[in-house]
C-alpha cells in the first residue's frame, strides 16, 4: 500500500479578475521508502503541491492520505501538530534564524512540540553531527556557508524523526559541487530513516537519482522518460 496518496487534487487561485488553475484532478501515490522526484517548468505548481501534501496549504478538492491520516479532513489545530510531527520541509532558501545558533535553529521543531531544552538540543546535536557540523554547533547563520546552512535546515526537517521528507528546490540557491554534496547526503538520510520523500528540482542530474521521475505538466503528474536520457 502507498505510504502517501493525493486523489484528484484541486488547487486554484484568484489572479486579478481571472482563475488560475493550478492542479487539475492531480493523483500521487508513493511508497514507504521511496524517493519521488518532481520536475517541471517554474511556475508549473511543483511548490504549490508540495504544500498541499504537507499540509501548509489547502486543496480546493481532492484527498491526501499520510498513512492512515486523511490531512484534508483535519482541523487546523490538529493539522499543526501533526505536520510538526509526520512532515519534514526543505526549502530552495533556508529561512533560519539569524538570532539562533546552528543547533538552536536545528532543535526548533523540538522546542515548539514543547519538548524540554536539553532533549531538544541533544537530539538536534546528533543529526547536525551525521550530516557533518559537529564543528559549527554554535555558529550563527551569518557564520556559514550556503551549503552549511542548507544543511542546518536539512537537521531542523530531521529532527523530530518523520515520516516524509519534502524538499522544494533544495539545492537551487547553491553551486553545483555544493549542490551534489547536498544531494547525496539527502539520498542518506532518506535510506537510513526509511523516508517517503517527494523532491521538487529543476536538476535533472539530481531527478534521475530519485527512484522516480514524474512532471508536473497541465496541472497533472505524468511519468517522465527523460531523466535518465
Amino acid at each position: 500500500m502507498p505510504f502517501l496518496t493525493a486523489t484528484n487534487l484541486n488547487k486554484s487561485y484568484v489572479v486579478g479578475n481571472q482563475r488560475l488553475h493550478v492542479l487539475r484532478d492531480l493523483d500521487l501515490s508513493v511508497e514507504q521508502g521511496e524517493m519521488v522526484a518532481v520536475v517541471g517548468a517554474s511556475g508549473v505548481g511543483k511548490s504549490t503541491l508540495l504544500h498541499l501534501l504537507g499540509g501548509l496549504d489547502r486543496p480546493d478538492g481532492g484527498s491526501i492520505v499520510l498513512g492512515q491520516s486523511d490531512v484534508v479532513a483535519m482541523a487546523d489545530e490538529a493539522l499543526t501538530a501533526f505536520r510538526n510531527k509526520h512532515v519534514g520541509f526543505v526549502f530552495q532558501f533556508h529561512h533560519l534564524l539569524p538570532e539562533f545558533t546552528a543547533l538552536e535553529n536545528a532543535a526548533m521543531p523540538l522546542r515548539i512540540a514543547r519538548v524540554n531544552s536539553g532533549e531538544s538540543q541533544r537530539r538536534a546535536s546528533v543529526v547536525l553531527q551525521r550530516l557533518g557540523l559537529g564543528d559549527r554547533l554554535t555558529h550563527r547563520p551569518n557564520m556559514l556557508s550556503g551549503g552549511e546552512q542548507q544543511r542546518v535546515a536539512v537537521a531542523r526537517a530531521l529532527v523530530t524523526e518523520p515520516s516524509v521528507l519534502l524538499a522544494d528546490e533544495p539545492t537551487g540557491d547553491l553551486d553545483e559541487r555544493t549542490a551534489e554534496a547536498l544531494h547525496a547526503l539527502l539520498r542518506e538520510m532518506h535510506q537510513e530513516r526509511h523516508l517517503s520523500s517527494v523532491i521538487a528540482t529543476h536538476n535533472m542530474h539530481l531527478a534521475a537519482s530519485c527512484d522516480r521521475v514524474l512532471r508536473l505538466e497541465g496541472g497533472r503528474l505524468i511519468a517522465d522518460t527523460t531523466a535518465n536520457g
